[in-house]
């Protein structure tokens, strides 16, 4: 997908998302001229280790968006364990699609390009 197409996707899916808010999740640009770079606010959910917790990230779109998946760093103080120590999370839907090289994942829990933000 061109830069361009992935552009216009990603302003379409923040738009549908300011529209139609996500309880404790919020959105936007780091920088208005970059739609590529989004400035996430997450609030731990209730009844959770998190609950109470406000949680800053920062997630960055490659240019050739939906078909590979965004990068997502914590920029807040964050534990988890599938969160390295400079905030970058590691799971399986953010890991590029197709086989595992390392055969711990499924092809199905990897990103997809039908997965949205």
């Amino acid at each position: 997908m061109a830069k361009s197409q992935a552009s216009l996707l990603l302003q379409k899916q923040l738009k549908d998302l300011c529209k139609n808010p996500v309880d404790g999740f919020s959105a936007g640009l780091v920088d208005e001229s970059n739609v590529f770079e989004w400035s996430v606010s997450i609030i731990g959910p209730p009844d959770t280790l998190y609950e109470g917790g406000f949680f800053n990230a920062i997630m960055t779109f490659p240019d050739n968006y939906p078909v590979s998946p965004p990068t997502v760093r914590f920029t807040s103080e964050m534990w988890h364990p599938n969160v390295y120590p400079d905030g970058k999370v590691c799971i399986s839907i953010l890991h590029p699609p197709g086989d595992d090289p390392n055969g711990y994942e499924l092809a199905t829990e990897r990103w997809t390009p039908v997965h949205t933000v």
